[in-house]
């Protein structure tokens, strides 16, 4: 990636609160989704959807980061795209298939598999699959506040002007950081165990920190 970026790209620049503000990690990772070719065509057919409050959210994101920072590939570990909106209107697993039937034509020559999920729906599911309690969601974004690691906790969006809409509800230090801290909102040690060891087979670089 050519560095036509006015402001610094080294992680241990833009992961130190010290040194990089939050408006700059912003700066810096609208500059690193648009670098990325497929993540872009990605949004731009989400957007086409027309999903109600919709986002991109997590691996892809995170790892387009990871990998311009470390200077692979920018495809390196990413094995989905996983794309999220939140409709309340219709809680029923048959409404939320035929969203994803309407997401998986959308995206059928798409060069990674697209997990699509309705939020609305995760707290009828996931007391199950994981043994642990999940309060209803009102919302997409209100959802990234109980992913188990803070870097992963990121949502984008394409609006209509072009412009990369972000959520971030614990910031970008830790992302840029490459630093995998638990999420005090909701803990789940397994399985964050799980998803950190594999992020540091990817990325030896990651640093994981098992405590808050």
């Amino acid at each position: 990636m050519t560095n036509d970026f006015p402001l610094p790209l080294a992680r241990d620049e833009l992961g130190n609160p010290a040194v990089t503000n939050e408006q700059a990690r912003r700066k810096a990772l609208d500059y690193f989704l648009r670098s990325n070719g497929n993540l872009m065509s990605f949004l731009e057919h989400a957007r086409n959807l027309d999903l109600p409050d919709w986002r991109l959210v997590s691996g892809a994101i995170y790892q387009t980061v990871w990998n311009a920072l470390t200077g692979r590939c920018q495809d390196h570990g990413i094995k989905d795209f996983d794309l999220v909106y939140f409709d309340g209107s219709d809680l029923s697993f048959e409404a939320e298939d035929r969203v994803i039937r309407k997401a998986e034509l959308a995206f059928s020559r798409f060069p990674f598999p697209v997990e699509c999920r309705n939020q609305a729906r995760i707290h009828l599911w996931y007391p199950q699959k994981h043994g642990i309690d999940y309060s209803p969601l009102s919302c997409t974004d209100e959802g990234l506040t109980k992913y188990l690691a803070k870097a992963q906790a990121v949502g984008v969006r394409l609006e209509a002007d072009g412009r990369i809409d972000i959520a971030a509800p614990f910031g970008l230090a830790d992302l840029f950081a490459m630093r995998i801290t638990p999420n005090p909102l909701h803990s789940n040690p397994t399985s964050f165990r799980e998803k950190a060891d594999a992020a540091k087979r990817l990325w030896p670089e990651v640093e994981v920190m098992e405590t808050l």
